[in-house]
Parts: structure tokens; sequence; C-alpha cells
């Protein structure tokens, strides 16, 4: 996999940006990734030391448009820990 391919989109809710505060940053990832993939393609693209990697199954929930349900995508995302004083420009602004 290349790395533009395991990291998808930024997630940028209000926890994800509490969490910018110590230097975690949070993506959505290919299902297929694994931790050290996804560390990989973050130091490659963004040229920063990764520390660790936390990974999370979401499942998607079911919603309802009048008498119809349908569901939401599953997909997969990770939190990304980096070194003390690196940042992302890309979130920051």
């Amino acid at each position: 996999m290349e790395a533009r391919d395991i990291l998808l989109r930024p997630l940028v809710t209000e926890k994800s940006t509490a969490l910018m505060q110590e230097g975690k940053y949070v993506f959505e990832v290919a299902k297929a990734a694994n931790k050290i993939e996804i560390a990989k393609a973050v130091a490659e693209i963004f040229n920063v030391k990764v520390v660790s990697v936390n990974t999370v199954n979401v499942a998607g929930k079911v919603k309802r448009i009048g008498r119809k349900t349908g569901r939401r995508s599953d997909y997969k995302k990770a939190i990304v820990k980096l070194a003390q004083g690196e940042t992302i420009q890309f979130f920051e602004g």
C-alpha cells in the first residue's frame, strides 16, 4: 500500500481537536492498514516522528429516512501520537 492510500482523511471533531493539545492527531485510515503502515505513512507525508499509533474499528450507525432504514459505512480510525514538539501544520491552519 502507498502512503496516500493508507491515510484517507483527517477527522476533525471536538474530541480530536482537544487531543491536538497532547500531540495526538486523528485520521480515517484504510481498513486493511496496520499500525506500522499507518506510522510510516504519517511520517512520510508530514515529515514528523511518530511515537505511537492506536486504532479503532468504528461500526457504522443505523439511520432512518422516513420509512426506509439504511446503514452508514464501517471505518477504521487511527490516533497518532507525535514526538514532543512535533506538529502537523495541516491541522493548525
